[in-house]
C-alpha cells in the first residue's frame, strides 16, 4: 500500500478516535448511580455496555443477551469458504462481567416506555432510566414467497452468523463437482453492504480450488453496489469461470423459492441450484417493533447526535437497526455509534447537551484467501443529520499490485482483533 494512502486511512481512523477520547473526559460524571440498560449484545450492545461502566463506573449496568455466546459476521465469509474455522468467530462475555457489567442471559420480550421496564421471557422486568437497544437485525419472512423459517435448512441465509454458517459450509462442501451454487441478494438496505459480495467472492475461491466444474450465480436486487469496480475487477482477474451475476436491470431480484425443488424464481426466469443461499430482505430486530422506536420502514430513527430515538424517549438505538444512512450497517458503524451513544448519555446525565462529533467507517472485504480491499467513510453528525463529509473516505485502488491486496488481508486481521477486543474483552 502507498504511504500516501496508508497514511491517509490512519488519519481519519485517528480523527474519529481523538474527537470522542476528548469527549470522555467527564470525571464530574462519573458517580452517576443511573440504571443503564441494554439490550442486545452485539458489537453495537457489548461496547455500549462496556463504555458506559467505564464512563459511569457508580451506574448500574445491566446487558441482557438471550446467548451465553456471540458470533461475529465479520470474517464468517471466511469461515463458508472454509479458511477459518466457526470457533475463531465465537465470544463471551467474561470480559464485560470482569469490567461490573451485569451480564443477563434472557431474551428482552418487551418495553414498556412509560413504565421505563424492559420484560424478559423469564418474566423478570428491569427497570432503566436510560436504555440503548442494540437489536440487530430479524428478516422480513414475508417478502419472499416460499421463503420462511422451514426454509432456512433448505436454503441457509447465513446472515446471522453461527448455526447458519457451518450449515452453508456444510453444503458447499457435500455438493458434487459441478454443482451450481446460486445466492440470492437482497434490495438495499440490509446489513453489511458489501457482505454478499465478499461471499460471492470466496464462495468462487472456494469453487475453483476444490470444485472446479462448479460455479456461483448471482441473483441480485441491486444494480450497484458497495465496492463495486474493486469486487468486479476481483471476479475478472480470478473467477471469470466460476461467478456470474445478474443485477437489478436484467429482473433478476427473487420473488419466489421452492425448497424441496431447489428453484429460485425471479420475474423472468426460474434457476434450479445445488446450494442455496438466499439472504432475505431485513428490518430491525423485533424488540425494536414491540418497543416502538421503529417506523413504518422497519427501522428506527434517531438523532445523528446521542442516537436517542425520535420516537420514544430514553431510548436509544445503536447498530444494524438504524437509520443512520450514508453510515452503513456494519461492526465498526456499531462499535463506535456505542461509544459516542454512551458518551453523549453521560453528558446528558450530567446535565451537559450533546455534542457534535466526527464519525466513521472502515470495512475490509477479502477477495480470496490472502486478499483483500477496504472502503473508509467519513460522517459528520451537526446540522441535524448524519452526512458525509466531502473529500475525506475513499476506496483501495484499482489496479492495485498483489502486494497491496495481501497487505490489506492483514490490516483485516488486526481490525478484527482490535474490533473484537474492544467489544468484548
Amino acid at each position: 500500500m502507498s504511504p500516501l494512502y496508508h497514511s491517509r486511512r490512519q488519519l481519519l481512523q485517528g480523527l474519529a478516535g481523538a474527537a470522542l477520547l476528548s469527549q470522555m473526559a467527564l470525571p464530574a460524571l462519573a458517580q452517576t448511580r443511573a440504571r443503564l440498560v441494554v439490550v442486545g449484545g452485539g458489537f453495537g450492545g457489548a461496547s455500549a455496555a462496556g463504555a458506559m461502566k467505564h464512563l459511569m463506573p457508580a451506574a448500574s449496568v445491566t446487558l441482557v443477551e438471550a446467548s451465553p455466546h456471540y458470533y461475529a459476521c465479520p470474517f464468517s465469509n471466511l469461515v463458508i469458504a472454509g479458511l477459518r474455522e466457526l470457533d475463531a468467530q465465537r465470544f463471551d462475555y467474561d470480559g464485560l462481567t470482569a469490567r461490573g457489567v451485569e451480564v443477563v442471559h434472557d431474551r428482552a420480550v418487551d418495553v414498556d416506555s412509560i413504565a421505563h421496564t424492559v420484560r424478559l421471557a423469564s418474566g423478570d422486568q428491569l427497570a432503566y432510566d436510560k436504555l440503548v437497544l442494540s437489536p440487530g437485525i430479524d428478516f422480513l419472512w414475508d417478502a419472499i414467497e416460499g421463503y420462511g423459517r422451514e426454509a432456512v435448512e433448505r436454503m441457509p441465509h447465513a446472515w446471522k452468523a453461527g448455526g447458519q454458517t457451518g450449515l452453508l459450509r456444510q453444503k458447499l462442501e457435500a455438493m458434487d463437482d459441478g454443482g451450481q451454487v446460486v445466492m440470492a441478494i437482497p434490495p438495499a438496505p440490509f446489513r453489511c453492504p458489501p457482505g454478499p459480495y465478499e461471499r460471492a467472492s470466496l464462495i468462487a475461491h472456494y469453487l475453483k480450488a476444490h470444485k472446479p466444474r462448479s460455479r456461483l450465480l448471482l441473483l441480485d436486487a441491486q444494480d450497484s453496489f458497495s465496492k463495486q469496480p474493486l469486487f468486479e475487477q476481483a471476479w475478472a482477474e480470478h473467477y471469470p469461470d466460476h461467478l456470474e451475476r445478474y443485477g437489478a436491470a436484467d429482473f433478476a431480484r427473487v420473488v419466489s423459492v421452492d425448497p424441496d425443488h431447489m428453484v429460485l424464481t425471479t420475474e423472468f426466469d426460474d434457476f434450479r441450484a445445488d446450494v442455496a443461499n438466499v439472504i432475505p430482505p431485513q428490518k430491525a430486530g423485533e424488540i425494536a417493533q414491540r418497543a416502538g422506536v421503529a417506523d413504518a420502514t422497519g427501522w428506527c430513527p434517531i438523532d445523528p447526535l446521542s442516537f436517542a430515538s425520535t420516537l420514544q424517549t430514553d431510548i436509544h438505538v445503536i447498530g444494524d437497526a438504524t437509520i443512520a444512512a450514508p453510515m452503513p450497517k456494519s461492526a465498526f458503524s456499531a462499535n463506535l455509534q456505542a461509544k459516542l451513544c454512551a458518551v453523549q448519555i453521560a453528558r446528558v446525565l450530567g446535565g451537559l447537551g450533546p455534542e457534535p462529533t466526527i464519525l466513521t467507517n472502515t470495512c475490509y472485504s477479502f477477495i480470496s484467501n490472502d486478499a483483500a480491499v477496504s472502503i473508509t467513510g467519513v460522517y459528520s453528525n451537526d446540522a441535524g443529520r448524519l452526512q458525509s463529509v466531502e473529500g475525506a473516505g475513499g476506496l483501495s485502488p484499482l489496479n492495485a499490485d498483489p502486494a497491496i491486496r495481501t497487505a490489506e488481508a492483514l490490516q483485516a486481521e488486526t481490525w478484527f482483533k482490535t474490533l473484537t477486543q474492544a467489544a468484548f474483552g
